[in-house]
């Protein structure tokens, strides 16, 4: 039975009721009454039915978790719609989006990749954005799906990036959202960064940093207290008694991004591809790390969106000005008709760019 995004968000709230939020001036919970929750994500309800494929990868058996949404009834569209979500968020913050497709008659695959999340947090894992891709086509070839539009946010959108790099014959549209990846952090002077830094960093996640990251970077200095449930979903894991393994994923996870840059093969990109991109968002990897000086270069999405339009093949932007690095959570009724209505018009390389 599906469950609603609103009782997801309403569980929260309750969990977190007396929480300090951006906007809120109630008095401050211990950390033991704070939601905890175990390293895949245990006790934190998803907006579908969560299911898991097994497989076995570098020696060992993972376990994938995703929903799988069927379009309602009265559609007879046959198109499936995959859904690959960022860094610091997983795949039930899709969850209008999900929605919106599925009313909209797709099919809709939403995956955790793996060490996100519901999914397996390997102790020893040698992370890519090519094993992660196939990762997410051996899952999709489980199910008897030749070809997707692939939707990636952030990190997604980087790994969507590299899948359709990888398998262009399983691709039938790309969307990009708010892809990171559209440059080269480290080629414009971001300094190495050891797993053991980043895991030192991870150690220390909480809440407010979560929340206040997220409030400056993401949302042009804006917070509503309907973010606040991803905030507590993230730090949650940190909580429970998972943290370690949690945070030591993390840091290879964050090691995999800064070094394994898809920038340089933009234009190698052959499918249709779509970016919507938020105008406000100043997201970049590593940017805490590099000179103050290089900090305010890094992340200017809107020069970055326009450069990759205009390397990319058989590619369209539309751009969110008010919106930052999540236009589907800041805007969702807009982004979900803006998508929906993309993906029912021909991507090609005659259609013009638009805003």
């Amino acid at each position: 039975m599906q469950i609603s995004v609103n009782a997801v968000v309403r569980a929260v709230r309750r969990a977190v009721a007396a929480l300090v939020l951006a906007t809120g001036a109630a008095a401050p919970l211990q950390a033991q009454d704070l939601p905890a929750y175990g390293p895949e994500l245990q006790g934190f309800e998803y907006p579908y039915p969560v299911q898991h494929f097994s497989f076995d990868s570098q020696r060992q058996t993972l376990q994938m978790a995703f929903m799988d949404v069927a379009p309602e009834p009265g559609h007879d569209r046959r198109q499936v719609a995959v859904l690959l979500h960022g860094k610091n968020y997983c795949s039930a913050t899709w969850g209008p989006t999900i929605k919106a497709l599925s009313a909209a008659g797709y099919r809709v695959i939403a995956v955790d990749q793996i060490g996100f999340c519901k999914s397996s947090k390997p102790q020893a894992y040698q992370f890519s954005f090519q094993q992660l891709a196939s990762n997410t086509h051996a899952l999709l070839q489980s199910l008897h799906i030749p070809r997707a539009i692939i939707i990636g946010h952030s990190t997604g959108g980087m790994l969507a990036i590299r899948y359709a790099l990888s398998y262009p014959e399983a691709v039938q549209d790309l969307v990009l959202v708010d892809p990171i990846g559209l440059e080269d952090w480290r080629a414009k002077g971001v300094p190495a960064v050891t797993v053991d830094q980043w895991f030192q960093r991870e150690m220390a996640a909480s809440a407010e940093r979560i929340r206040n990251y997220e409030r400056t970077t993401y949302f042009a200095g804006q917070w509503r207290e309907d973010y606040e449930p991803w905030v507590q979903m993230l730090a949650g894991m940190y909580r429970g008694p998972g943290k370690t393994q949690v945070a030591w994923d993390s840091a290879l996870l964050y090691d995999m991004i800064l070094n394994q840059p898809v920038y340089y093969q933009l234009s190698q990109l052959q499918v249709p591809t779509l970016l919507m991109i938020g105008d406000k968002d100043t997201t970049a990897i590593g940017k805490e790390f590099a000179p103050a000086a290089l900090r305010p270069s890094l992340g200017r999405y809107p020069e970055l969106a326009r450069a990759a339009v205009a390397v990319i093949p058989h590619a369209r932007l539309i751009e969110f000005p008010d919106a930052g690095h999540a236009p589907q959570m800041q805007q969702p009724d807009h982004f979900n008709a803006t998508l929906i209505r993309q993906l029912s018009s021909p991507m090609d390389a005659s259609t013009p760019m638009a805003h």
